[in-house]
C-alpha cells in the first residue's frame, strides 16, 4: 500500500489532514469514451498509421505540443471498471465491478451456456456501506473537495447503478454535477431529440436519456457541445470562488450511437469514409473542438498556466457493432481487437498531459502506468499527501515519471480481471479476446489467460505490440513466472472467477493449469 495512506482499513469515511498551499494548481481531466489509440491525428506509435491520417484533432495537437504523450498508458477494457478504479485507485480485480454497470441489483453478463458467473458488484462503487454488490471507497475527488479545491463533474459518471448513491456524482465528492448518472452512454447526441427525453419531461429512453440538459431541448446542438458549454459556465462560477479547481470533463463521446454531427460528418464522406466511420470521425473531432474550446478558454482567462490538463480514454475503441465483423480486428490497428478485450487495443488508451515547467512541451513517455494511478498522481498534483481512505490503494504515482524525477519500475505488474461475459458467447472463439480473461503485464512480457479453456498466450509487447507470435509455447519458464505473479496477485485481491456449470467448480487460476 502507497506509505501516504494512512488508517486504510480502519476509516470507512475518507478525510483530509490539513489543506495544502492555496496556489495549487487546477487540474481538469478530459476523458473520452470509447476512444481508441489511434484514433487522432496525434500518432502514439513511433510512427504514424493510417488512422491518423484518418481523423482530424488539432486541438490534441496543440496540447501534445504543450505537453507530453503517455504512449503506454493503460485502463480497463470495459468503461465501469475503468471509472471505478479512477476514483478509488484499487484494481478493477480488487473492488470487483469487472463489467459495466447499469440498473440496482441487476448483473449485466450476458448469457453463457459453459460458465456461471461470480456475483460480481454490479451496484458499481459507494461512499460508504449499505449498499450490496459494491466497493466501499472514497474517491479522490472527496479528498480533493476537503482540501479546498471545486470540484466540478460534466458529462459520464457510470460508476454506481440506478437508485444508488454513487449514481449522482454529488454523492461521491462532487460540488457540481452536469449530466451524470448511471448510464454509460447516451440515448441520443441530438439536442432535437432532446437527448433521449420527450419534450413533455418523460423519457423515451428512460435508461440512457442525459438528464439536465433542459436548456437544449429541441434545438439544434449537439451533446459534446451541450456539455463544453456546460463546463465553461461551471468554470466561469468557479473563477468567483477563489479557489482552485477540479474539472472532471467526461464526454459521453465517442460511444455509440454514432449519431451525425454535422459539423464535421460531410468532410469526412467527401474523403472517403462510409456512413459509419464518418458518423465516428465527426464524434472524434466534436470532442477534439471541445477539447480546444476549454483550451482557448484557460488562455482568454489567464487560467491556462496554472492549470493541469490530463487527456485520457477509458477503453479501447470499439471493434465490432456497426463497424465491421468481429474479427476484422482493423478499428485499432496496429492494436489488436478492441473495447472488451485484454488485447492492446482493449487496454492502451491515447494520453497526454500538459502541466508548465513540470513536464516536457513536445515529448514522450514510453513508461506504462495504469488507470488506477490517476487517484495518487492527481492527489500528489494537488498536494494533499496526507489522507486517509478504507480502501487498498493499488495505483502508484507517475508525477515523477511526467516530471523526469524519478525512473519507472519496469518489473511493475499491471494486471487485469474480466470473469464476465461482456458480449453474446458466439464471440468469444473469434480470436479478439473476448471472453473471460486475466491477463498480467511486467516490463516487455504480457500474459493472457483464458479462464474457460485454460489457454495462455504470451507476448514481447515492446517488440509486437499487435500480439501476433505467441510465445507461450517458446518461452514455458517466463510463462509459468508470469501465471504465478498473477495468481497470486488475483488471490491477494479477493479476486473473483467464474465457474464451470457442468460441474460447479470455479475456474483454475492461471498458476493451477500447466
Amino acid at each position: 500500500m502507497n506509505s501516504k495512506i494512512l488508517g486504510a482499513l480502519t476509516c470507512l469515511g475518507g478525510t483530509v489532514a490539513s489543506a495544502a498551499n492555496p496556489d495549487r494548481p487546477n487540474i481538469i481531466l478530459f476523458m473520452v469514451d470509447d476512444m481508441g489509440w489511434q484514433d487522432t491525428s496525434v500518432p502514439f506509435d513511433s510512427v504514424p498509421s493510417y488512422l491518423n491520417s484518418r481523423y482530424d484533432t488539432p486541438n490534441m495537437e496543440r496540447l501534445a505540443r504543450m505537453g507530453v504523450k503517455m504512449t503506454s498508458a493503460y485502463a480497463c477494457s470495459i468503461s465501469s471498471p475503468s471509472r471505478c478504479s479512477l476514483m478509488t485507485g484499487m484494481n478493477q480485480a480488487r473492488h470487483r465491478v469487472t463489467n459495466w454497470t447499469i440498473e440496482r441489483d441487476k448483473s449485466t453478463d450476458e448469457p453463457n451456456p459453459y460458465l456461471d458467473m461470480p456475483d460480481w458488484n454490479y451496484n458499481g462503487i459507494q461512499p460508504a456501506p449499505g449498499v450490496n454488490n459494491s466497493a466501499v471507497a472514497t474517491s479522490y475527488v472527496e479528498l480533493l473537495r476537503q482540501a479546498g479545491y471545486h470540484t466540478i463533474h460534466i458529462g459520464k459518471a457510470h460508476f454506481g447503478a440506478m437508485n444508488t448513491p454513487s449514481a449522482n456524482p454529488l454523492n461521491y465528492g462532487f460540488d457540481v454535477n452536469v449530466a451524470g448518472h448511471a448510464a454509460g452512454g447516451p440515448a441520443s447526441y441530438l439536442g432535437e431529440k432532446c437527448f433521449g427525453f420527450n419534450p413533455d419531461g418523460t423519457a423515451w429512453h428512460p435508461r440512457f436519456a442525459t438528464p439536465g440538459l433542459q436548456e437544449y431541448w429541441q434545438r439544434d446542438i449537439f451533446l459534446t457541445e451541450a456539455l463544453t458549454r456546460e463546463a465553461i459556465k461551471a468554470l466561469d462560477s468557479a473563477a468567483t470562488l477563489q479557489k482552485p479547481f477540479y474539472l472532471n470533463m467526461s464526454h459521453y463521446a465517442v460511444h455509440v450511437p454514432f449519431d451525425k454531427d454535422s459539423r464535421f460528418y460531410d468532410k469526412y464522406r467527401a474523403r472517403g469514409l462510409d456512413d459509419t466511420e464518418a458518423r465516428y470521425a465527426s464524434l472524434v473531432e466534436g470532442m477534439d473542438k471541445s477539447l480546444g474550446d476549454i483550451m482557448d478558454y484557460l488562455e482568454a482567462t489567464d487560467r491556462m498556466q496554472n492549470t493541469v490538463i490530463i487527456f485520457m480514454s477509458d477503453n479501447g475503441g470499439l471493434d465490432f457493432g456497426g463497424r465491421g465483423k468481429v474479427d476484422d480486428g482493423r478499428h485499432n490497428s496496429p492494436l489488436r481487437s478492441g473495447k472488451g478485450s485484454v488485447y492492446e487495443g482493449g487496454v492502451r488508451e491515447p494520453m497526454i498531459v500538459y502541466w508548465k515547467d513540470n513536464v516536457k512541451p513536445a515529448s514522450t513517455i514510453s513508461d506504462y502506468i495504469i488507470i488506477e494511478d490517476f487517484f495518487p498522481t492527481i492527489l500528489d498534483i494537488a498536494g494533499v499527501n496526507d489522507y486517509s481512505v478504507p480502501q487498498t490503494i493499488d495505483g502508484v504515482s507517475f508525477m515523477g515519471l511526467l516530471r523526469g524525477t524519478a525512473p519507472a519500475d519496469s518489473s511493475r505488474l499491471l494486471v487485469w480481471n474480466t470473469p464476465n461475459t461482456w458480449i453474446p458467447v458466439e464471440y468469444e472463439d473469434a480470436g479478439q479476446g473476448y471472453g473471460q480473461t486475466c491477463a498480467i503485464r511486467r516490463g516487455d512480457y504480457k500474459l493472457i489467460y483464458f479462464y474457460r479453456t485454460g489457454r495462455k498466450e504470451l507476448y514481447n509487447i515492446k517488440e509486437d505490440m499487435g500480439e501476433t507470435t505467441d510465445l507461450s509455447a517458446a518461452m514455458p519458464q517466463l510463462t509459468e513466472a508470469l501465471s504465478r505473479l498473477l495468481g497470486n496477485y488475483l488471490r491477494n485481491a479477493d479476486a473473483q472467477r467464474p465457474s464451470f456449470k457442468a460441474t460447479g467448480r470455479a475456474c483454475p487460476w492461471p498458476d493451477e493449469v500447466i
